[in-house]
């Protein structure tokens, strides 16, 4: 038999990952807002999915959310991703009852103009759109086209006055999210807004599940931890890894597939969608542990993508390693086309390769496996 038909004949004996009921609460939860600081309702929606594959759940202060399997062990191990968009606040209301905005994390300006979005004030979602002139009156003879920028971006909701506005519970505070949802593409693609980083959220869930399924029992404590506001700057993982004090932490985030138009792979390196989950080299990465991982890929046959990072890899990767006296800590990254966008592209195998790959490193990891660098 050639190594071809091996590897179709492996391919096609690996049972799927994903069921039709956990894809249906991927489409849900992408679909439910949860921008920074307001990701309560998809916590809440997270936690029901998690709740019959663990023995325990604790929420923290700002609602960093935790499923806990085998709460009385000594040895705790975290697997992590976080649950928050991006998003704009209300912050400026005129007489025409126009509504001017402040970001809500890395929310991108440019792609703003003739969105839908949902403006979530005291009386439930309200519709509006990012208003924009049209291109006859934008364009002037010798002038240059103006372009899309934070401070005259406005959105309009109907109203004709501020009274209207605040009739409608739209508050100074009130928070804006994108309107766009879940979808899917050809060849096995997904697309949706906030895949960064709730396909994480989703992906730590379904190694729970998996768990649970199989019956496995681990040596140790597992804290399955959707955190909060990492896209203001790690803040949820920060506090939530100080409550915990993990041994050991796998953290799942997204990465840039590189191969697309205006991407300098020499800067970024080389990942793309459909080629396994990426794992980063950093000064917050531990050595031995990734090498740990990747002996696990290679044995389980899991593809895997390599790249660098610099002095921080941006994840809240950074908020476990250096937490309380340092935990020993990974990184693994789905590749994902147009991140902060409202159409960020993933691939379905990298999904289940990643679910795979976390479920695997922890059916082989136990509070004896020695990561010590000397």
């Amino acid at each position: 038999m050639s190594k071809q038909t091996k590897e179709k004949t492996t391919k096609a004996k690996q049972k799927p990952v994903l069921t039709p009921g956990s894809l249906s609460f991927f489409r849900n939860y992408i679909n439910n807002p949860s921008p920074v600081g307001f990701e309560s309702s998809g916590q809440k929606l997270w936690l029901d999915y998690i709740k019959p594959y663990i023995d325990d759940k604790m929420v923290d202060p700002y609602g960093s959310a935790v499923g806990i399997i085998n709460p009385g062990e000594k040895f705790k191990v975290v697997i992590e991703a976080h649950a928050d968009e991006i998003s704009w606040f209300v912050n400026y209301i005129t007489n025409d009852g126009l509504i001017y905005l402040k970001r809500n994390g890395g929310v991108d300006h440019q792609i703003a103009p003739s969105m839908r979005v949902l403006i979530h004030g005291k009386k439930g979602a309200v519709k509006a759109v990012f208003g924009w002139p049209a291109i006859h009156t934008r364009i002037g003879s010798g002038e240059k086209e103006t372009q899309p920028k934070v401070d005259n971006l406005f959105l309009d909701c109907g109203a004709r006055s501020k009274k209207e506005v605040e009739q409608l519970g739209i508050h100074i505070g009130s928070v804006v999210t994108y309107e766009e949802g879940f979808g899917e593409l050809a060849n096995g693609y997904y697309i949706g807004r906030a895949m960064d980083n709730r396909v994480g959220g989703f992906m730590i869930a379904e190694v729970a599940r998996l768990l649970k399924e199989n019956k496995k029992k681990l040596p140790f404590g597992l804290y399955v931890v959707n955190a909060v506001q990492e896209e203001i700057g790690l803040r949820g993982a920060e506090m939530i890894a100080r409550r915990i004090k993990p041994d050991v932490a796998i953290i799942t985030d997204v990465t840039h597939d590189t191969t697309t138009p205006m991407i300098n792979k020499i800067v970024e390196g080389d990942i793309s969608c459909g080629k396994g989950p990426s794992l980063a080299y950093a000064p917050a990465i531990h050595n031995k542990l990734l090498s740990f991982v990747q002996d696990v890929a290679e044995d389980k046959k899991i593809p895997v993508q390599l790249r660098t990072l610099s002095r921080s890899t941006g994840t809240d990767t950074d908020s476990f390693a250096y937490a309380n006296d340092g935990c020993p800590s990974v990184l693994i990254s789905i590749p994902l086309r147009y991140m902060h966008t409202t159409v960020e592209m993933l691939h379905k195998d990298d999904v289940e390769n990643t679910i795979r790959l976390m479920y695997e490193t922890l059916l082989k990891l136990s509070p004896k496996t020695n990561l010590s660098y000397l």
